[in-house]
């Protein structure tokens, strides 16, 4: 039997919690990528891409959790629910439903990179 998420948890899919609608918080590559370079506002970094994504290159300091394992690592994060927490992926699709998840169990401070990865390599940012 698959364990489906209840409906409260679906984000209006039952079979699919993950998929992206909607909007939520976001910061801009260039705001993020100044944050990064101060430690007293570094956000701590969340990629919710696939690994094969990941491998071709990630910003420096990021957690890979993909969004299929998210809800089932929530609670496994080593993240400070204190601090703010950015939830990346390539488009700024997966980084919703992320988001969402990362508030509901406690991280206020929560949002997605907009533009996702494509956006950070449009501007040239650095990654590893």
């Amino acid at each position: 039997m698959t364990n489906l998420p209840s409906q409260s948890e679906s984000l209006g899919n039952p079979l699919f919690w993950w998929v992206p609608f909607g909007k939520v918080p976001e910061i801009l590559p260039t705001e993020l990528a100044d944050k990064l370079n101060n430690p007293d506002l570094c956000p701590q970094l969340l990629d919710v891409r696939t690994r094969k994504e990941w491998e071709n290159g990630h910003l420096a300091g990021a957690v890979s959790v993909p969004i299929t394992e998210l809800r089932s690592k929530i609670e496994t994060l080593s993240f400070d629910k204190d601090k703010p927490v950015v939830a990346i992926c390539l488009s700024a699709h997966r980084s919703i439903p992320a988001v969402r998840l990362l508030r509901r169990h406690g991280w206020k401070d929560a949002v997605q990179l907009a533009g996702g990865m494509i956006a950070w390599r449009k501007h040239g940012l650095p990654e590893q």
